[in-house]
């Protein structure tokens, strides 16, 4: 058959495809992606076509796509987020409250002593330590999505795989409730209770953390763009990119409310004791729970994909030998005499390739998250070396996720559309640097205050190390001085973090998104690891320095990461369209097996 006719013989069939569909013109109850195919109430499997908004009672058909004139030109906009995505962010609400709320707590807890006299304390174990466990304690829970992410790749889904490790969560938290009763630590049960407590809710946390940000955008399946007649006559591109980025927005934003525990937890642990408040932790996290089990039967879930995760290492290696990143197609070995058999395809490989891209991006982002433990650690003893009037150190962290509450609609429903209007393109990698540059301000900004507490009394350079009179309260510098440096880590979380989760998410390849996911917090992990190294800095006064260092560190990595990667946020749209030509191919080849077998 001639090209052309074959070229039209292809249009034919998808045109007649989504005639079909657009007759059905009905919504599935339950979503299956398992080869493209969408679950009918009735229990029979027809292919799927993006969107389906899961919940809204309708089927929207494919409208048309945008030129290329359209796309440079017409304004983007994106469309609601469906209903089973908020109940997603309702569960992660839910175990952010219980992590925040918990961890936000461990610096007082390992640091002081269980008798009061500097506040309230339970294993009395110092400064050093306290910042050591409380970094390896996040470092771990950032080593643990990678386990839960070849989980949900590759055995149970996205969604049993949050189940299981939710279980496993809860039962750490239980353990740390118990062995932080008072009965506990009078009995020497305190640290190891809380060893182990971490070890378990790091574990559990990881097999949450690397599956539900792909869950929550998986609840939005259009993966085209298409033009859209608003009632005012304006045309305009609806745009899957600017849907995710508002999911990712409001995703981290429930993350931040529930983050606001700690306004309840530090008053919880002066006031009671430290099991009351991590015993609300246990509670919100059942509550959480709750969520996720009644609401299984509105999510869309994708199917495990069996060995995605160990051919991908093995086709990484064939890479790596031969020093060529499409060594590992059958074809290239075909063309080169190999007779090693492959139980992947080329399209594989150009799905691992699109994966590989996308963690290049996360090199830098160590150095980010190096800057950002700072706030859950060293500001917390920040604090405690200034006059408190009454306010618990630790509640000072909760500017951080309300300066993020505050900002995140101001920057969606404000900042972001006017931008798009006016047609000014802040892609990802322009975000994500401006979030480098944020996330030094509040470097430098403690480095101002930790001077200012240098300066006055009545300890000066030794705060709370004197005994002068007063000397328990902390220098005589107000505590809320301190606000600036949380608002600014918060605004760079805006940028940097949420921008890093969308893009993990956009330039994944569907059979890899939870891994990816994981690879993206896995640098979470590095950058607890370079605050391990920098545990001799903190003590007095070299901590003021180190904040000044760690305030070069984030300008410098922020104009080298610009430098190296800017030439990204041009490819954007080509990029974002890999999945909806991806899952074309997979309806296709499926028709395809129908028709054979039909025959």
């Amino acid at each position: 058959m001639p090209e052309h006719e074959m070229q039209a013989a292809e249009i034919h069939e998808l045109a007649v495809e989504r005639e079909v569909l657009n007759e059905k013109h009905h919504a599935p109850d339950r979503i299956n992606l398992d080869l493209g195919l969408v679950t009918s109430p009735g229990g029979t499997k027809r292919p799927s076509s993006s969107p389906v908004t899961v919940g809204e009672g309708d089927f929207t058909a494919d409208e048309e796509e945008p030129t290329e004139e359209e796309r440079q030109t017409l304004r983007r906009i994106g469309e609601s987020l469906p209903k089973a995505a908020w109940l997603v962010a309702i569960v992660e609400l839910c175990e952010r409250f219980s992590y925040y709320g918990c961890q936000g707590l461990f610096q007082n807890y390992v640091q002081r002593p269980y008798s009061g006299e500097l506040g309230p304390g339970a294993l009395g174990k110092g400064h050093q330590t306290a910042t050591a466990l409380t970094i390896f304690f996040s470092m771990w829970c950032y080593v643990t999505p990678i386990f839960g992410a070849i989980v949900a790749d590759q055995y149970l889904g996205k969604y049993k795989t949050i189940l299981y490790f939710a279980v496993i969560y809860m039962v750490g938290l239980l353990i740390l409730v118990l062995t932080s009763l008072p009965v506990a630590l009078e009995n020497g049960a305190g640290m190891g209770g809380f060893i182990a407590a971490i070890l378990i809710i790091g574990i559990g946390t990881g097999g949450i953390k690397s599956n539900v940000s792909p869950l929550i955008a998986d609840q939005y399946t259009r993966k085209k763009m298409a033009i859209k007649t608003l009632p005012t006559g304006e045309r305009v591109i609806i745009d899957p990119a600017v849907t995710i980025q508002q999911i990712y927005m409001i995703f981290y934003c429930c993350i931040n409310i529930g983050a606001l525990s700690l306004l309840a937890t530090p008053y919880m642990e002066r006031d009671i004791g430290f099991w009351s408040a991590f015993l609300l932790c246990l509670c919100m996290f059942v509550v959480g729970l709750s969520v996720l089990i009644l609401g299984k039967n509105h999510y869309v879930v994708r199917p495990p994909q069996g060995t995605v995760i160990t051919n991908a290492f093995k086709a990484i290696g064939i890479m790596i030998r031969h020093r060529n990143m499409d060594a590992a197609k059958p074809t290239y070995q075909e063309e080169f005499g190999r007779k090693h058999r492959t139980p992947w395809d080329d399209q594989f490989v150009e799905e691992l390739k699109r994966a590989l891209v996308a963690c290049r991006v996360f090199v830098f982002y160590p150095i980010y998250w190096l800057v950002y433990s700072q706030f859950s650690s060293n500001f917390v003893s920040q604090a405690g070396e200034m006059n408190g009037h009454g306010i618990p150190n630790d509640l000072m962290q909760n500017f951080d996720p309300i300066a993020i509450i505050v900002f995140v609609p101001i920057l969606d429903r404000f900042v972001y559309p006017a931008l798009r209007k006016m047609h000014i393109k802040f892609r990802p990698i322009t975000r994500i640097t401006f979030g480098f540059f944020v996330a030094s301000l509040s470097m430098m900004y403690a480095a101002i205050v930790q001077h200012l507490i240098y300066k006055a009394g009545p300890c000066y350079g030794k705060p709370l190390a004197c005994d002068a009179p007063g000397a328990t309260n902390g220098n005589d510098v107000h505590i809320a001085i301190q606000t600036p440096a949380y608002i600014f880590v918060g605004i760079s979380e805006i940028f940097a973090s949420v921008t890093g989760l969308e893009y993990a998410y956009m330039k994944a390849p569907v059979s890899m998104k939870s891994f990816v996911q994981s690879m993206f917090l896995l640098t979470n992990a590095f950058g607890f690891a370079l605050g391990e190294a920098f545990t001799p800095l903190v003590g007095d006064p070299t901590v003021m320095w180190m904040f000044v260092g760690l305030c070069g560190g984030s300008i410098g990595a922020g104009i080298v990461f610009w430098l190296i990667f800017h030439h990204l946020d041009s490819k954007e749209d080509e990029m974002n369209t890999l999945d909806a030509k991806a899952e074309e191919l997979e309806r296709k080849r499926t028709l395809e097996v129908e028709q054979k077998q039909s025959a």
